[in-house]
């Protein structure tokens, strides 16, 4: 074989291994597309609506959700250009929350992008929360220094009386990690707005104002052990309310005494009976001046529809069981057979 071809040989299989070898980047970490607009990519399922379901949490099902919208080629691709982490944790990885990615960028493109974390995070708010304790999972979540935290709580939910507590509506959040605490706050009574509009004109049609509504809902809230006692316990606030008789109830009280370290909710003692505050419901009659948490629909509906009940008082037992009574006398009894 003279030298001109053995030449030709090796440029033509030079050729063949660089066609390969490009053919295999482009399909394994290739962009599918030449040009496409930015678009939002959101790690994790839970919703407020669905919160049971499975959280992605597993680099496979990461790349396997990139694949099925179109962002790669290929899972092996994605995989090795996140470091070769096929089976990790998505915990120890990517961070849940919401990414900018476009369908031309390739996979070591993706990659660097989620491994910076989300532009956007998940924040969970749980019923019957205190602002105070709203703020400290939004610290928690967006970074907040001391000084935002603060301002959140004495200023940017307190610009208005009637949005001092109870329309900070819980529920699951996607929010930008830059946003201003003022524009969070705003985030979270928008929120209230829209879930409380489809009530609006029962409690017009009941002649119930709406914050009258929504400081008996946060009683119910953080009264009830469960949404099944919300009703009853509601119907027994009605009654107290219609005669004048003062509630007498512990969570308004826990509200009045703060955290004094042992929680927001920690139980009542004697002496906290004693605290001069118009949250006390043992010391005056009627509704407290705010709400005293920040209720869900559940709540919102059962003082809507109440029980229709004698009952006067209510207690819980150590199981978290309700039991009712009519006269303060059988109300005594049930305190010595389920909870002495």
């Amino acid at each position: 074989m003279n030298k001109n071809l053995k030449t030709i040989i090796c440029a033509l299989f030079g050729i063949v291994i660089i066609a390969i070898s490009i053919f295999a980047y482009t399909s394994f970490f290739g962009a599918p597309q030449k040009q496409a607009e930015l678009e939002q990519f959101t790690v994790s399922t839970t919703t407020a609506e669905d919160r049971d379901k499975k959280i992605i949490d597993d680099a496979g099902e990461i790349a396997e959700l990139l694949k099925e919208k179109g962002f790669i080629k290929s899972m092996l691709g994605f995989n090795i250009a996140f470091a070769g982490r096929i089976s990790s944790r998505c915990v120890d990885c990517i961070g849940s929350g919401a990414y900018k990615i476009s369908k031309s960028m390739s996979a070591f493109e993706i990659a660097s992008v989620l491994k910076k974390g989300p532009y956007m995070k998940w924040a969970v708010i749980p019923e019957g929360l205190r602002k105070e304790e709203i703020a400290d999972i939004l610290t928690s979540v967006l970074g907040w220094s001391d000084e935002e935290k603060e301002q959140w709580i004495s200023v940017y939910t307190a610009m208005k009386f009637d949005e001092t507590e109870g329309v900070y509506f819980p529920d699951t959040y996607l929010v930008p990690v830059d946003e201003e605490p003022i524009k969070v706050a705003e985030r979270l009574r928008v929120k209230f707005n829209e879930k409380f509009t489809p009530y609006a004109e029962e409690t017009a049609k009941q002649n119930i104002k709406w914050d009258t509504l929504l400081k008996i809902a946060s009683i119910v809230q953080r009264e009830a052990a469960d949404k099944d006692d919300m009703p009853l316990i509601a119907g027994i606030l009605w009654n107290r309310l219609l005669k004048n008789t003062k509630l007498e109830v512990d969570a308004t009280l826990q509200y009045a005494r703060g955290d004094v370290g042992d929680g927001w909710w920690a139980p009542i003692t004697l002496a906290d009976k004693q605290i001069d505050s118009p949250y006390n419901t043992y010391k005056y009659a009627g509704l407290p001046p705010h709400p005293i948490a920040n209720p869900g629909l559940d709540a919102i509906k059962a003082v809507l529809y109440p029980e229709e009940t004698k009952c006067m008082f209510y207690l819980h037992d150590e199981s978290k069981k309700i039991y009712c009574a009519e006269t303060y006398e059988n109300h005594r009894e049930n305190i010595k057979t389920f909870l002495q």
